[in-house]
């Protein structure tokens, strides 16, 4: 079988993404096996095959990571009419089923993860039911934290864009004064920038799509009870929608609107540029971090920059990650 080497490994020529075309030229040259090293020991190719980012053929000895780089690629393959959510365009999610298990978790039985009993009172949303919860371990703030991740959602995985934000906020508390800071973060996914500027003091409110609020929720209860001093809220942000009937001017106010990896191959480029504009008032900075994947990412971007007064404050070559300070432009 002839194969192509990438970054991280070697894919084979008749490799088939969700879209069915052999040799799919979007798997080439835009792997970055650093970023999803990590899901290695823990994905499988049935699992990924549900969610239809399987493959029709694997390099021998080699099965998570390959699977997991297919799942990077189709953020451009995938695309559908179905609803996307602000990490990745998705066939809807399942059901959230029952309630959270007997041990604590929302994920599988035996999941080592545990919520504390007097924590199920402050759980509000039910996880998604996913076969595949692991629990990933980072270290910021001197603080160990665990998240829950699956990668049968592109929500409940944490992309490099939000560990690069996470240690930027780790090394600039001081000067960006986030204790008390009142920040809202969008597309939270799994919830490691929010559990990090919690940590660091702020007052958090960590908005997604209804399907993610489970799960995001879940990992802030996790890792923020007793350690911050303000516990995470969780709310709905469907971007470009009903914003001023759920985020009012006149009631809330933000000193920071964070974003990570919410800029890719998607239908909501413009709704997501609406919401950021929305969300920031005189006074709020944004800060986004993104990895630059694709020409569409430059070209929003480019109408960011039209919108907000734009300065690059941290780049990561190794990953491709760019970190810009937005303040909206006022007429």
């Amino acid at each position: 079988m002839a194969e192509l080497r990438f970054s991280g490994g070697f894919l084979p020529e008749d490799a088939v993404c969700s879209h069915q075309q052999p040799g799919c030229p979007q798997f080439r040259g835009i792997i970055n096996f650093l970023e999803l090293g990590k899901l290695e020991r823990n994905a499988g190719g049935s699992i990924c095959k549900r969610k239809n980012f399987g493959v029709k053929h694997r390099p021998p000895g080699h099965s998570g990571w390959f699977v997991a780089a297919v799942m990077d690629v189709c953020l451009s393959s995938e695309l559908r009419e179905a609803p996307c959510t602000p990490d990745g365009c998705l066939e809807p999610a399942a059901a959230a089923a029952g309630s959270l298990q007997e041990d604590g978790t929302g994920g599988p039985p035996g999941d080592s993860n545990k919520i504390e009993p007097s924590l199920h009172s402050l759980q509000r949303f039910v996880p998604t039911d996913y076969a595949s919860y692991t629990q990933e371990h980072y270290l910021f703030a001197g603080t160990k934290i665990v998240i829950q991740e699956s990668i049968e959602s592109y929500g409940a995985v944490v992309w490099p864009g939000a560990t690069a934000l996470c240690q930027y906020l780790e090394e600039h508390t001081e000067e960006l004064n986030l204790q008390d800071a009142k920040i809202l973060e969008i597309g939270a996914g799994p919830g490691l920038v929010s559990i990090v500027a919690s940590i660091l003091g702020a007052q958090v409110t960590a908005t997604d799509l209804p399907d993610v609020l489970g799960n995001l929720q879940y990992n802030l209860l996790k890792n923020t009870v007793k350690r911050a001093a303000y516990l995470p809220e969780v709310r709905e942000l469907v971007w470009g929608e009903s914003l001023e009937q759920h985020f009012p001017k006149s009631t809330f106010y933000y000193d920071y609107v964070l974003a990570s990896d919410v800029v890719y191959h998607h239908y909501f480029l413009d709704k997501l540029l609406t919401t950021m504009a929305y969300l920031c008032q005189p006074g709020t900075v944004l800060l986004w971090a993104n990895k630059f994947r694709f020409s569409t990412d430059y070209e929003f971007l480019d109408k960011f920059k039209q919108v907000f007064d734009t300065t690059l404050l941290a780049e990561f070559p190794e990953s491709s990650v760019k970190i810009f300070k937005g303040i909206l432009k006022w007429d």
